[in-house]
């Protein structure tokens, strides 16, 4: 079996802190014989002094262009524009396979340098179920940002934080704005970013009411339009109906005052949420849709990294068993095999140009 040499770069987003493996599973890691580079970062929130005491090598921000061949890269978020061509094995979230914006091109930049993603939104057990996901520290920063927004608590810039400092400011207190008899809907809360909600807004004492699949088979929409804060942790796999619409946001019965899209689906033909065209982010977390009545918008793409250590010691638990069986197929064979049906689908062949 070739030895698995593992490399995790720099996030080049600024704002992106969290990481995909922690130094003590990196260390977990190289004692069972994976080499681990390690590239400096000045934003990673565990600094690299910790993967070098765990036997990782270090290296500078975005050398891993000329790791050797086998090397297989590890990310969360895009990367880089640079190099075009991409011969490395990469291991991140590439929303690349539901016609997101700049999807062609990225699967084009994998067929020019004989490369492969594998995309870890698509690393699932034979049932389908996601082996590594940060759904649920989505939700809860979600909810908790839709509560402290509609609390007229909110402050811009965000900056990452603890969870308990969270959950300090969570707690209602005397005088917040629009916190009479607040309502709270959450969609998709079953699932792993649902239940993140669910306890968010219960730490800011708010029960919620829950919807999952059997509630968006049949949508009931005015009762959706009824509450005052939605948090959609639904992701679309298939074509359904929107879950809210253009002309509900200017009708008159509509108590919504504030939504957040944990799953940022904008873009694709799968958005449930099909009422803006592009995410917010830390700078702006909000964006007014509708200023009578008032209607906010939160569509943060990397709520975790606010929860920069809970969200990665989280992942990395469940990501590292996976990294030690990765020579053994199963998970990461089907992780390849949704990458050849991607490049197939969207009809990408080797030796295209960018303009094609």
């Amino acid at each position: 079996m070739t030895e698995l040499h593992l490399w995790l770069r720099h996030e080049t987003r600024r704002t992106e802190r969290r990481t995909p493996i922690v130094p003590a599973d990196a260390g977990r890691l190289t004692g069972s014989g994976v080499t681990v580079t390690v590239e400096e970062s000045p934003q990673r929130v565990f600094p690299v002094e910790e993967y070098e005491a765990a036997g990782c090598r270090v290296t500078a921000p975005g050398s891993w262009a000329s790791a050797p061949p086998d090397t297989v890269i590890l990310g969360l978020k895009e990367l880089p524009e640079q190099p075009h061509a991409l011969t490395h094995r990469h291991i991140c979230f590439g929303h690349a396979y539901k016609g997101q914006p700049g999807a062609a091109d990225l699967l084009r930049r994998f067929t020019t340098g004989g490369g492969t993603l594998l995309d870890l939104e698509y690393l699932v057990d034979d049932d389908g179920r996601r082996l590594a996901a940060f759904g649920y520290w989505a939700g809860y920063l979600g909810a908790a940002l839709a509560v402290l927004q509609h609390r007229g608590r909110l402050t811009a810039p965000l900056t990452p934080t603890g969870k308990d400092e969270l959950d300090e400011t969570l707690r209602p207190a005397a005088g917040d704005a629009g916190d009479t008899d607040l309502t709270a809907l959450v969609i998709g809360a079953l699932g792993r970013s649902g239940r993140g909600a669910r306890v968010a807004l219960r730490s800011a004492g708010v029960e919620p009411t829950c919807w999952d699949l059997a509630e968006t088979r049949a949508l009931d929409r005015p009762a959706l339009l009824g509450h005052d804060v939605l948090v959609n942790a639904v992701l679309a796999t298939t074509p359904v109906p929107a879950f809210l619409r253009e002309q509900d946001l200017d009708g008159p019965a509509r108590r919504l005052r504030t939504v957040c899209d944990v799953t940022c689906d904008v873009g694709s033909p799968l958005n449930v949420l099909p009422v803006y065209d592009r995410v917010t982010d830390w700078a702006e977390p909000v964006r007014r849709l509708r200023k009578k009545p008032e209607l906010d918008l939160i569509a943060i793409d990397n709520l975790p990294s606010l929860l920069p250590k809970e969200s990665s010691t989280d992942f990395s638990a469940a990501l590292t068993p996976q990294l030690l069986d990765f020579h053994t197929g199963g998970a990461w064979g089907r992780c390849r095999e949704r990458f050849q049906a991607a490049i197939s689908e969207s009809a990408v062949t080797k030796g295209e140009s960018r303009g094609d």
